[in-house]
This record gives structure tokens, C-alpha cells and sequence, in this order.
């Protein structure tokens, strides 16, 4: 049987185990609470409250004026029915100068409104920012795979978080509003209108929660998923461009982006027949209220016991009250996309909010961690390593302890640990038990064999990851010459020159950019990671003795038998958690690699 490359898996569909909540239900309402509360009654809570007053007081004027323009609609029809000229006139420069006062109310009432929206954004968005970048919590979600598309709740979900936050709390302000003012004037019109209004209104928004309710959720969830996985497939492939190009791996490429866009499509398909239901539904119910208020006062227009201005304004204050009253019927479309995101984003915050006050995770029988304490070198007490997961051993009861200016070189077969030791080193992976002991952070320097290209300038480059440095710009041009890339500054524009480095540099380049970032620092301990695989034995052995000439501690990952000299220890994993140390002077290597 063949296996083609290319076939998608079929599509899941909008199903799920976790049950999404409804717009209305108390879960739902928990966990708007849970992502709002910090703004409201944090340390912006003055300026929310100042800015949520401002919009109440700015929303009772227009609410005001849209009442005085309403009564003088009235007056309008009145006066033309009755073919009263002054009457008419007078009215006609009342609605102008109402209308003078309540445009410029208007206008700057959805400003500070949608000002007041990004203002929220911009300290959710440095909120979520500080608990995603906090103890490396990035990379704890993207390794452990515990949620899909992060970058795309931050960046997206918190956007429509705040801007529909705001939105819904003002028209509910504003519907509460609309309907006080306006069931007076229906009131003293007629006691039957405000009945059969009542009547409609909670006829209306029975059926669009009870029919439209739940799939629209689940729908809208999904929507957002499938979006951001699409989005997610088109920034991989443009990242690995020049590796697909190499392999040619346009066709596997096409199938695997077809595939999360097939999904997207039968998603909003779906969304979209739901949808069309809902709309028919809203338009019939908005329509109706063209007919039911001329019909029931039909009889007491024509008996003349009202004016035509009397109908015009019962019309408009019932339709008036019916848009306050059927709120949810009209906008149950967004809301549900609205809580759909709220979902996403809540998910995000118990994985990312917690408090960094609060006391590191507990080890247990099931899941015991790695302890890491600071130490004047590095040490490791009976360390036992597993993969994140605790599906493999891959280190047990390892021990062994560095004094300055040593160097370990770690050796052993593929997949047998090496570089998961390193990042437990590192701090990156704490899943297994014993201890080690290090400096302070700040004092260990990790190079990865591909090493991190940063979008800015030469200088951030050399200094990454700190912001600003001490050093002058003489002595980091005398660094680039140590590492031997004296000509690149020139070359590219000098030390301000902003490139894309990543595209700009070959890979053995950007490795000796990398050890230049170590120069700058000066770091007590440098880890490696096969960091030289791309460079010639000369600037290989230079950087080395860079290194080792400074006292720095060195723990190397690397494949060739000739950086032994370099070193003062080989670790070699056997494999099944099992290891060996030896001294590194005589040590005699199996095979021709080191990796």
C-alpha cells in the first residue's frame, strides 16, 4: 500500500469536549470577570471610572436630544396634517438648532469611546505581554502544546475583547437609557402599545437564545481556530522559504495550507447557513415593527381622536423602546463571536496570569521538577532528566560539578539527551528530580547551533539580549575584529545599519556574530550547542581559545573529535539514562563524530 505525503486528514469539524458558554450564562459572565476585573480595579481603575462617567454623561445628551428631535418630528407632521405654516417653520429650526449641539455630542461620544477601547488594549495587551514573556512561559506553551495560537489571542482576541467590551457595555447603558426616556412618551401615547411591545420584545429574544444560541458559539470558536491556524501555516511558510525552496516541497506545502484552509472554509460555511436563519429571523422581527404600531393605532388616527403627529411619535418611541428592549435579539450575532473570544482569551490567562509573587510549582510524586539554586559554580546533584512529558528517561542520577575555567564537552549517540541536558542547564526543562547549582542567570550565555537573528540594527545585534550596553562603539568594533568580522560594519553601513542579518549573513557568520554577543556580555559560563558546525577549523579553534583564555566555564555540544582540547571533562550519555565522565586529556572518541 502506498502512503501519499500530501493527504489531508479529514476535517474535525466544530466539535469539542469543553462545552462553550452561552452569551448569557454565569460562565460566560465568570469568565468576562476573570480577564476584566485587573483594569477596573487595578491600578487604572481611576482613569476607567473617570472615562466610563465621561461616556454615561455624553450618552445621557444624545439620549436627551434624540428624544427632542423624536417630539419634534411630531410636531413637523402635526403641523403639516393641520397645513400650519408657522407651526411647521418654528419646528423646523428647532430640529436645527437640536441637531447643532447633538451632531458634535455624537461625534465625540464614539471617539472617546473607541479611545477609551485602545487605552484598555494597551494595558491588557502589556499585561498578558509581561505573564507570556515572564519565566520563559512562551516557551513552556509552545513546547508543551497546552494552547493553539497564542500570538493570535494577544495580538487579535485582546483587541476584540476591549473594543466589544466597551461597545456592549455602552448600548446596554445606552438601551436602559432609550428605554426609560422613551416608554414615558409610548406610555402616555397608548397603554396598549407598551404591552404588545413587551409582549414581542420578550417573544423575540426567547427564540434567538433558545435556537441560535449554542451553535453559533461553538461555530464563531471554531472560526477564530481555524483562522489562526491558517494564518499561522502561511508566516511558516514564509520563515522557511529558503529550506522549502532547497527541497522543492511546494507541493507538500500546498497540500498542508490547503488543508488548514479547506477547514476554514467548511467552518464559515457552516457559520454562515446559521447566520442566514438568524437574519431572517432579525429582519422579519425588526420589519414587523413598521406595521405593529400603525395597526394598533390605526383606529384612533382615523376616528380623529389622535393627530397624525401623535401616531408619528408613538412609532417612533416604540421602535425606539423595541431597539432597547430586543438588544440581544439585534447584536446576538456578535455576541456570540464576542464570547467565543472571551473563551479563547480566558484559556490564555489562566495558563500566563498567574502571580509571580506566588510560590514556585510543587513537585510531586507524578510530576517532580528539577530544583535550581545559585551557586558560586556549576554543579549537579543526582540530576535525573526526562523528556517535558515524562515519557523517557533520558538521564539518571547525574552528578558532577565544574570549577571555573573548565570546560565539558558532552558526547554520545542521536537522541540520546545531549541537548535536552543542556536545557535543563539552561533552566528550560525542569521535568525529572535532583538539583542544580549555577551562577546567576545573567552569568550564563546558551548558543544554539542556529543561532537568533533579531530585526534591528548591527548594535542590537552584538549587544542582544540586553537593550543598551556600556561599551563604546570603538570596543565593539574591535569585538566584530575578534570574532573576524571586522569588514561587516563597513560593509552593511556601520553599527546603526538596520538589515534582515538573518538573510543578510550565512549561517557561520551569524555563528560568529553570536560569539561576539559573548564577548560583549562576558558571561562566566558559555553553553554551546553545536555553535561552530558551520565554521572552519580555524575560526572554530580561535573562538575556543577566545573563550578559554577569558576563564570562561565552557559546556560544548559539538562534532568534531578536534575541540577536545578545548575541554577539561567528556560527559559521554550511553543511552537509557546511563553515563560516563572522563578526563578529557586521552580520552579517545568511538567513531569519527562527536554528536
Amino acid at each position: 500500500m502506498q502512503h501519499s505525503a500530501t493527504a489531508a486528514p479529514p476535517d474535525d469539524g466544530p466539535v469539542t469536549s469543553r462545552r462553550r458558554p452561552s452569551p448569557f450564562s454565569l460562565a460566560a459572565w465568570k469568565q468576562f470577570v476573570h480577564v476584566a476585573k485587573p483594569y477596573w480595579l487595578g491600578d487604572q481603575k481611576k482613569a476607567a471610572w473617570t472615562l466610563l462617567a465621561l461616556l454615561i454623561v455624553l450618552m445621557l445628551a444624545e439620549t436627551k436630544f434624540a428624544v427632542m428631535l423624536n417630539d419634534q418630528s411630531g410636531e413637523m407632521a402635526s403641523a403639516l396634517a393641520g397645513r400650519e405654516a408657522d407651526r411647521f417653520w418654528n419646528s423646523v429650526y428647532a430640529c436645527l438648532g437640536i441637531l447643532a449641539f447633538a451632531v458634535p455630542i455624537y461625534a465625540f461620544y464614539y471617539y472617546m469611546r473607541d479611545a477609551f477601547a485602545n487605552q484598555w488594549r494597551r494595558w491588557l495587551t502589556g499585561r498578558f505581554l509581561d505573564g507570556y514573556l515572564r519565566d520563559r512561559k512562551y516557551y513552556a506553551l509552545g513546547s508543551e502544546g497546552e494552547i493553539d495560537n497564542p500570538d493570535q489571542r494577544i495580538s487579535e482576541d485582546i483587541n476584540t475583547f476591549t473594543g466589544r467590551s466597551i461597545h456592549f457595555l455602552l448600548i446596554f447603558l445606552g438601551s436602559l437609557m432609550q428605554l426609560v426616556a422613551f416608554s414615558t412618551v409610548l406610555w402616555s401615547i397608548s397603554h396598549l402599545l407598551v404591552a404588545v411591545l413587551a409582549v414581542y420584545a420578550l417573544v423575540g429574544t426567547f427564540v434567538a437564545l433558545y435556537f441560535f444560541g449554542k451553535p453559533l458559539i461553538q461555530l464563531n470558536f471554531w472560526q477564530l481556530r481555524r483562522e489562526a491556524d491558517f494564518r499561522f501555516g502561511l508566516m511558516r511558510l514564509r520563515e522557511n522559504a529558503e529550506s522549502i525552496a532547497f527541497y522543492r516541497g511546494e507541493a507538500q506545502e500546498r497540500a498542508q495550507i490547503d488543508n488548514k484552509f479547506g477547514k476554514v472554509f467548511t467552518n464559515f460555511a457552516r457559520l454562515i447557513k446559521q447566520q442566514r436563519a438568524l437574519n431572517i429571523f432579525q429582519r422579519g422581527f425588526n420589519q414587523l415593527t413598521i406595521v405593529l404600531p400603525s395597526v394598533i393605532l390605526a383606529n384612533a388616527v382615523l376616528s380623529g381622536e389622535m393627530e397624525v403627529g401623535r401616531a408619528v411619535q408613538a412609532t417612533g418611541a416604540f421602535v425606539a423602546v423595541l431597539g432597547a428592549v430586543a438588544l440581544i435579539v439585534d447584536n446576538f450575532e456578535s455576541l456570540s463571536r464576542f464570547v467565543a473570544g472571551i473563551d479563547r482569551l480566558q484559556a490564555l490567562s489562566k495558563l500566563v496570569l498567574t502571580d509571580p509573587t506566588s510560590q514556585p510549582e510543587a513537585p510531586n510524586d507524578q510530576h517532580p521538577l528539577i530544583q535550581t539554586e545559585v551557586g558560586d559554580h556549576l554543579a549537579l546533584d543526582a540530576v535525573t532528566l526526562y523528556t517535558p512529558q515524562y515519557e523517557r528517561m533520558l538521564v539518571k542520577e547525574l552528578t558532577l560539578a565544574l570549577k571555573p575555567g573548565d570546560g565539558l564537552l558532552i558526547t554520545g549517540d542521536s537522541g540520546c539527551g545531549k541537548s535536552s541536558l543542556l536545557r535543563a542547564i539552561a533552566g528550560l526543562w525542569r521535568s525529572g528530580t535532583g538539583v542544580i547549582r549555577q551562577p546567576p542567570i545573567e552569568d550564563v550565555f546558551f548558543l544554539p547551533q542556529q543561532p537568533y537573528m533579531q530585526l534591528g540594527s548591527l548594535r542590537s545585534q552584538l549587544i542582544y539580549p540586553s537593550l543598551e550596553t556600556s561599551l563604546g562603539d570603538e570596543r565593539l568594533l574591535e569585538i566584530l575584529d575578534e570574532v573576524h568580522m571586522e569588514e561587516l560594519a563597513e560593509r552593511v553601513g556601520g553599527l546603526d545599519a538596520v538589515q534582515d542579518w538573518e538573510k543578510l549573513l550565512s549561517v557561520g557568520e551569524q555563528q560568529r556574530l553570536a560569539f561576539g554577543r559573548v564577548l560583549v556580555r562576558q558571561p562566566s559560563i558559555v553553553i554551546l550547542d553545536e555553535a561552530t558546525s558551520a565554521l572552519d577549523s580555524s575560526n572554530e579553534n580561535a573562538l575556543y581559545e577566545r573563550l578559554r583564555s577569558a576563564g570562561t566555564t565552557v559546556i560544548s555540544i559539538a562534532h568534531r573529535p578536534a575541540v577536545l582540547r578545548h575541554h577539561t571533562h567528556v560527559l559521554r550519555l550511553v543511552g537509557a539514562g546511563a553515563w560516563e565522565l572522563h578526563p578529557a586529556d586521552g580520552y579517545q572518541f568511538d567513531g569519527p563524530a562527536v554528536g
